[in-house]
């Protein structure tokens, strides 16, 4: 076998056959890591038989093979369940539950499919079972396997031949046919490579739970994330109870999807209707505060805006949010001031997603609006009112896809009055609630005070 020494980014991959201080990649300082490549492994004679082009006609089109993990939410973000032979990955901040959801997953999976092994890098698998006595979990077949090294695992699982697989973490495991050390990114490459051939192979489900960093992205090159069918996200504040989990990337399934825990003394609970749970704190005719009809998926999501707007003491004025794009802020509230005539040129700007939902899509737009301008006016807006919209630069209003069934959400929780676009009110039904189609946010806002 043949070596040869190249330089690595720790953080985004790159690799140079000399040392940098600076990685011309992602520009990122004193990443670069020496580590020793080995040529000649055969890694092609162990992949099996080659593969042999067929026309895409001839290729099976049966369904993939799925199966419930026991867990509603964690199969809704999968897209209906665990598919045979994926490679799924798993991320989020220390802490956040990436553990106790998989520990209570695989607790569920050897009840239902048999022999499940649980690879744990970091504990010693007494620590372990203390977490597991903690959650309530132990199944008879939920196998514990404190190891890091990637040939014994393979050994251990061709021996035990599981139907499910987990690695936590990803970054502690190493092979010995690499000389650097474990976390680095030939080791991670190299470890989810054959990890991938196993799961390909063998048809076993593999789970890879990873570090995350400060910048909140998979720690490790992001080779990683191209290589695996679904990449999981936990979303969520360590000191607030409630976590989201969202698929980043999907194979099998939507990556709209996401899915709500509740962090208790017995570990996560599933969250069935979240809209419920994030309006049951709500403060009641208050100025600043407004819900919104959002869409995560197929799901539909109600949610608080709150805002606060006052005098700024700095020369240049704040804009800070939390859960929503600043930028996004920034551009509704010039809308504000140039098409309504409402002045904050010297306000700061404060906005919160109440509950750590992280909001995206435009039809909370016109949400943002009303909460910026009900602060802004001191003007409290009638506690059963739901507002859905898009807002665009000239200060009109645009229609929402899935109106009837936002609609239908706010209907089930007891809102009786629906500010919506203008061009969306012929596509819902009333379900009880009185629709107020708008066509700008000077509209919006005579609707919203003028009308209560």
């Amino acid at each position: 076998m043949k070596t040869k020494t190249l330089y690595s980014c720790q953080k985004c991959g790159y690799q140079s056959p000399k040392w940098l201080g600076k990685c011309p990649d992602c520009n990122s300082w004193n990443t670069l890591a020496e580590e020793t490549m080995i040529r000649g492994d055969k890694r092609i004679d162990e992949a099996g038989t080659a593969a042999v082009p067929v026309p895409i006609g001839q290729v099976s089109g049966e369904a993939e093979d799925r199966f419930s993990c026991g867990i509603p939410e964690f199969d809704r973000v999968l897209g209906g369940g665990v598919v045979a032979g994926s490679l799924v990955l798993i991320g989020g901040d220390p802490g956040i539950g990436k553990s106790t959801l998989m520990l209570q997953a695989t607790d569920h999976l050897a009840r239902r499919r048999g022999k499940v092994l649980y690879i744990s890098g970091e504990e010693s698998a007494r620590q372990t079972r203390m977490r597991g006595e903690r959650l309530q979990v132990g199944a008879d077949d939920l196998y514990i396997l404190a190891e890091n090294s990637l040939e014994r695992i393979l050994a251990h699982v061709r021996k035990l031949d599981p139907t499910v697989i987990v690695v936590d973490s990803i970054q502690t495991v190493f092979t010995a046919t690499l000389e650097s050390a474990p976390g680095t990114v030939s080791q991670v490459r190299e470890s989810a490579g054959k990890l991938m051939m196993l799961a390909k192979q063998s048809g076993v489900p593999v789970f890879l739970v990873g570090h995350v960093t400060k910048d909140g992205s998979i720690a490790g090159p992001r080779v990683l994330e191209h290589m695996v069918d679904t990449v999981l996200y936990f979303e969520g504040d360590t000191g607030h109870p409630f976590r989201i989990l969202r698929a980043i990337k999907n194979r099998y399934g939507s990556t709209n999807e996401i899915g709500v825990f509740e962090m208790g003394e017995t570990g996560l609970r599933e969250v069935l209707n979240p809209s419920e749970l994030f309006l049951s704190e709500r403060p009641l005719g208050v100025s600043g505060s407004v819900v919104a009809a959002t869409m995560e998926g197929s799901r539909p999501l109600l949610v608080e805006l709150q805002a606060l707007v006052t005098s700024s003491s700095y020369g240049v004025p704040r804009r800070t949010t939390i859960g929503f794009d600043h930028n996004r802020l920034a551009l509704l509230v010039a809308v504000l001031e140039k098409k309504v005539g409402l002045t904050m040129a010297g306000q700061d700007i404060f906005l919160n997603v109440v509950g750590g939902v992280k909001l995206s899509e435009p039809a909370a737009d016109l949400g943002i609006v009303a909460a910026v301008a009900s602060s802004h006016l001191d003007r409290s807006i009638a506690p059963r009112t739901v507002v859905i919209g898009e807002v665009g630069l000239a200060g009109e209003v645009r229609a929402v896809t899935q109106p009837d069934i936002r609609v239908r959400e706010a209907a089930k929780l007891g809102y009786t009055r629906c500010i919506l676009p203008a061009g969306s009110v012929k596509h819902v039904r009333a379900n009880g609630v009185e629709l107020i189609g708008v066509a700008s946010v000077e509209q919006t806002l005579e609707n919203l005070f003028d009308t209560r």
